[in-house]
């Protein structure tokens, strides 16, 4: 199989103030660096919130030149690539792409808006001359088979996270959630999720991290108003609804400071803790005017909608386990192709150059006895050559490399640089 491969930066491994280090912010100048330093002959890149991939096709695959290329963009140290970077090659690209349209590698299961945006990627790709056969093929036909996959399981149907079950629960228990004062604290998975919820709701809110760096990072890339830490520590009285989704080892949100804050508030306060382990201890739950609800009761409440997610699922795994076989024979034929069609054109060169020779001879031009004549050698040509050239793309499918190695020698087949 042609040297397909991937490389990405996702919120599998890179909470979201990191990934955004990781983004091209001109993705036409991306483009332009891949292809004259990365040594990828064709190129694609996907680039959203949750993930930047590059997607590519080369004869000499060097994760160094794409790392180089890619620092040099995004400004970085090839160094900062070490726990953050993934790799895939060939057969994995396929299911990795795969996953994608089908909405089985996205923070939210079934989510649809990565299908949208790997056809953008592949549409720009196109319009920038940086794909090729290789690469607009696996793309269409992944485009096709993740949207197989959606009709096909409901998978993208009735789907919700723990961070948009956090954002419906609040929209139930409190009035008017427009018009109260909302705050974030985290920027990882969980916080994402929630930001997303709320940005899609139109609920304006602020968010806070330890650094305000990463609190800028987050609301340019996922939404909501950048505020710092030690600002809304003193000052828990000023909001309303608190969600609170951090890793960090302690209580973020104590007893004594939801105490204090309450005391100068005139409305009830609700705090939604999606930390694991919880960052808000849970004696605040018996402060007066406090509404509660921490991961466990949150995941309960979603455990429903996971299990139907879940049939879904294992359907989406099934077609894409049938589906990657024809994909992946179908890259491989697409490997022979240019042997098949330059022995195919050889051949007929040849069969020219003897039908001139053997009509001089004859003395012939009547048109309508070339034409016979003409027909009659490709008939020829096209009954000898079509078995053994539709064996050979048999067996690039089956990747019998011998046979391919053994044709291409026994036909003097040279691959054009």
């Amino acid at each position: 199989m042609s040297n397909i491969i991937n490389a990405r930066v996702t919120f599998r491994n890179s909470p979201i103030h990191v990934l955004e280090k990781f983004t091209f912010k001109d993705l036409d100048s991306a483009y332009e660096s891949f292809r004259k330093h990365s040594g990828l002959k064709e190129l694609v890149i996907l680039q959203t919130c949750n993930r930047v991939e590059i997607f590519g096709s080369t004869d000499k695959p060097s994760m160094q030149k794409i790392k180089k290329t890619w620092a040099s963009l995004a400004g970085l140290e090839e160094m900062a690539f070490k726990e953050n970077f993934e790799v895939s090659e060939d057969t994995e690209v396929c299911e990795h792409l795969l996953r994608l349209t089908s909405g089985l590698d996205s923070m939210v299961v079934g989510e649809e808006q990565i299908l949208g945006q790997v056809k953008d990627a592949i549409i720009q790709a196109k319009e920038m001359r940086a794909s090729g056969e290789y690469l607009n093929t696996l793309f269409d036909k992944a485009v096709k088979i993740g949207t197989r996959v959606r009709n096909s399981t409901g998978i993208n149907k009735g789907t919700i996270s723990v961070g948009s079950m956090a954002v419906k629960l609040a929209e139930e228990n409190i009035d008017d959630l427009k018009s109260k004062k909302i705050l974030l604290i985290g920027t990882g998975e969980a916080a994402t999720l929630v930001a997303k919820s709320l940005e899609k709701r139109d609920y304006h809110f602020y968010v806070t991290s330890r650094t305000m760096e990463r609190s800028k990072a987050f609301a340019e890339t996922v939404g909501g108003e950048p505020i710092g830490f030690e600002e809304i520590m003193k000052g828990f009285s000023n909001y309303d609804v608190l969600f609170v989704a951090t890793v960090a080892p302690y209580f973020l949100v104590t007893f004594d400071r939801i105490k204090d804050a309450m005391k100068s508030k005139k409305d009830g306060m609700m705090i939604l803790d999606l930390s694991n382990p919880r960052t808000v201890d849970e004696k605040v739950a018996t402060i007066h005017g406090i509404k509660m609800m921490n991961l466990d009761q949150i995941a309960e409440m979603v455990d429903k909608n996971m299990r139907y997610r879940t049939n879904q699922k294992n359907s989406a795994e099934k077609i894409i386990s049938e589906e990657i076989q024809v994909l992946e024979a179908h890259m491989k034929r697409l490997e022979i192709e240019p042997v098949v069609k330059e022995i195919f054109k050889d051949i007929d060169v040849r069969r020219s150059k003897e039908l001139e020779k053997a009509l001089r001879m004859l003395g012939e031009t009547d048109e309508s006895k070339v034409k016979i004549i003409d027909d009659l050698t490709k008939a020829i040509v096209e009954g000898i050559i079509s078995t053994p050239m539709n064996n050979l793309r048999k067996a690039s499918e089956q990747s019998n490399d011998d046979l391919l190695k053994a044709a291409t020698k026994l036909f003097d087949y040279k691959k054009k640089e």
